[in-house]
């Protein structure tokens, strides 16, 4: 089976796993109505917050890092504000909006698990235009081998 492990579970609670470990995870079975893409083809994903309260386990045999690009729409040095008067307190945006580019995530095959993700890769200071395009890592796909194939479901006596 296949199983998406988010990069904020890893870096939050997770513990850093290899190719050929034995491995118990709360698995939440993936969601037919899921958005196309959000779990990168895999049936289930690994929860730490709430999940079920029982563990898959399995032996895993394949890791893959999942890339994602995303349109960046935030270039904090192309927005002119007036100048506040004074003892005005001014909230302004410091994060910007990302948008997944369809079809690009890319898969990178490797033998571990990291346990810090590096939040944008390569990424240089935004460009005067906007918007750019960043890649970040947002998990790993694995290839897990569990003796049904399936996690189990709510009320599943198995």
């Amino acid at each position: 089976m296949r199983v998406f492990y988010e990069h904020w579970q890893m870096e939050c609670c997770g513990t850093p796993f290899a190719v050929g470990d034995e491995v118990a995870w709360r698995l939440v079975a993936v969601n037919a109505r899921a958005p196309q893409g959000e779990y990168h083809g895999a049936g289930a994903w690994v929860e730490h917050h709430g999940g079920p309260d029982h563990e898959t386990t399995g032996r895993v045999r394949a890791i893959d890092l999942v890339h994602q690009e995303y349109l960046a729409h935030h270039d904090p040095l192309a927005v002119r504000h007036p100048e506040p008067e004074p003892g005005t307190l001014v909230l302004r945006a410091t994060g910007r909006r990302l948008e997944p580019v369809p079809g690009a995530p890319a898969l990178e095959p490797v033998d571990a698990c990291p346990k810090w993700f590096d939040a944008f890769e390569d990424e240089e200071p935004p460009p005067r235009q906007v918007p750019f395009r960043v890649r970040r890592a947002v998990g790993v796909l694995v290839t897990l081998d569990v003796p049904d194939g399936t996690p189990r479901q709510p009320r599943d006596r198995r």
